[in-house]
């Protein structure tokens, strides 16, 4: 920013954070004083949106919480937000590696920052009791009815980014530079990302300095944040495996090959892995979250299905582990002495979700700008998480262009309080019972994005 721009206009080494109150969107600025830490300005205490906008994102929200779609099937969701956008004044690219959505908004010289917002939802029965709550069943990419609900926050994801993208439309004089807000699909899949970069993404449009993104979490109040330097979640691998056996007759099993049996034994056995095969500082984590085998209680199956998904930090670790569930599953099939044509099919999902490394730089400097806003005890360090986000992806091209994903508080502060006390404990994302404390959370979630941008968007 020039300072001949306007009287009321800060150097571009400064930030204006904007602060809901009383305008369309309720915003308002002040200029550093003399105190001011660098890069970081003074900000007004206010953080309330105006009524009109807060009913207009609340409707937002609970219209996407009421109407999920799983993942790679975003086809509704991504045209309401495409329209959201372009009512806001970007210029608006669909299926973007699918149903992904692109908008681009240019306001003079000044860096290039990417906006992230995921749009995918789950196959959970919601049970949260809400009177919006999701009654959406489809059939799944297996042909399989299933239930839908977003129980891991998207639609407060794209809500917040709603009125983020609104506020920087309706305050230009108050920035510089190119935003690209994203909306992307199958996040829940670690598949939406890296078809979006394979689309053009950073050819195609404008091409970022930064990109920055919220997640809703589930044990942090309302009007605190998280932030992690570094890795910040864990890679994700998903295998399948169909361990094979010789079916027969549930009362002669000694005329068959149990595979019910072999799989429990390799379920088990693949929790030795961490405790007995990888250096104990690693951390690992191996979930068998499914099995499914047989038809009938008197009948041995001729095969069983496991999926599994396995999280690691390190990529050696992450080859290792790998190579162990192989081992082992195939090491069991012989050892009841199944042949090498029966021996289990052990397939890894073609992608894998990378660790997201928040840029030490990046994350430290909205760190501030939200401390400088909401008080440092808002603002919390939080140790990685063992989830896994293809947020990663963007900050993994030739440009190693820097990210930081940081963590919104969704839940009611007494109820908090309350679980970190001893009391009952709190539902986790993808849970059928999680309910982000809305009000709140949409109010801080848009002061909390908007003031992140400004602070990637600052020299």
């Amino acid at each position: 920013m020039s300072s001949t721009q306007s009287s009321q206009r800060v150097s571009s080494s400064r930030l204006v954070f904007p602060v809901f109150g009383a305008a369309l969107l309720g915003f308002s600025f002040c200029l550093p004083c003399a105190n001011s830490k660098p890069g970081v300005a003074q900000i007004v205490l206010s953080t309330k949106l105006s009524d009109e906008e807060h009913a207009r994102l609340k409707k937002l929200y609970e219209d996407l919480h009421a109407a999920p779609e799983l993942s790679f099937h975003e086809e509704k969701t991504s045209q309401r937000l495409a329209k959201e956008l372009r009512e806001a004044g970007f210029t608006v690219t669909e299926k973007v590696g699918g149903w992904g959505v692109v908008g681009v908004l240019k306001n003079g010289e000044g860096r290039t920052v990417l906006v992230r917002t995921d749009m995918d939802a789950l196959p959970v029965r919601e049970m949260t009791g809400l009177p919006f709550a999701s009654k959406v069943r489809v059939k799944d990419t297996d042909g399989t009815d299933v239930p839908v609900m977003h129980a891991c926050g998207h639609d407060m994801h794209m809500a917040c980014w709603t009125g983020t993208a609104r506020w920087f439309a309706e305050n230009k004089k108050e920035w510089n530079g190119t935003l690209v807000f994203i909306g992307q699909p199958a996040e829940e899949k670690g598949g939406g990302s890296a078809p979006m970069l394979e689309d053009g993404l950073y050819t195609r449009f404008p091409k970022p300095d930064a990109c920055v993104a919220l997640h809703c979490n589930s044990d942090m109040a309302v009007g605190t944040f998280g932030l992690t330097e570094g890795p910040a979640t864990a890679n994700v691998d998903s295998v399948d495996i169909t361990v094979r056996g010789v079916g027969g007759h549930g009362s002669a099993p000694h005329t068959t090959k149990d595979p019910v049996v072999l799989a429990a034994q390799i379920i088990v056995a693949l929790q030795m892995i961490d405790s007995r095969e990888i250096d104990p500082r690693e951390a690992v984590v191996i979930t068998v979250g499914s099995i499914h085998g047989g038809t009938k209680h008197n009948i041995i199956p001729d095969e069983v299905k496991l999926q599994l998904t396995i999280r690691t930090f390190n990529t050696e670790v992450r080859g290792k582990t790998l190579a162990a569930i192989r081992r082992i599953a195939e090491g069991m099939a012989r050892t009841a002495g199944l042949p090498d044509t029966h021996l289990p099919i052990i397939k890894e999902a073609e992608r894998f979700t990378p660790v997201v490394q928040n840029d030490p730089a990046l994350t430290k400097r909205i760190g501030a700008a939200l401390k400088e806003r909401y008080g440092e005890p808002s603002v919390k360090s939080r140790r990685a998480t063992m989830g896994g986000e293809d947020f990663s992806r963007y900050g993994m091209t030739e440009d190693k262009i820097p990210i930081c994903m940081f963590w919104l508080g969704t839940i009611a502060p007494p109820r908090a309080s309350e679980a970190e006390h001893g009391g009952p404990p709190l539902p986790s994302l993808h849970s059928p019972f999680y309910k982000p404390e809305s009000d709140g959370s949409l109010q801080y979630g848009v002061g909390a994005l908007t003031t992140a941008v400004q602070a990637a968007l600052a020299k």
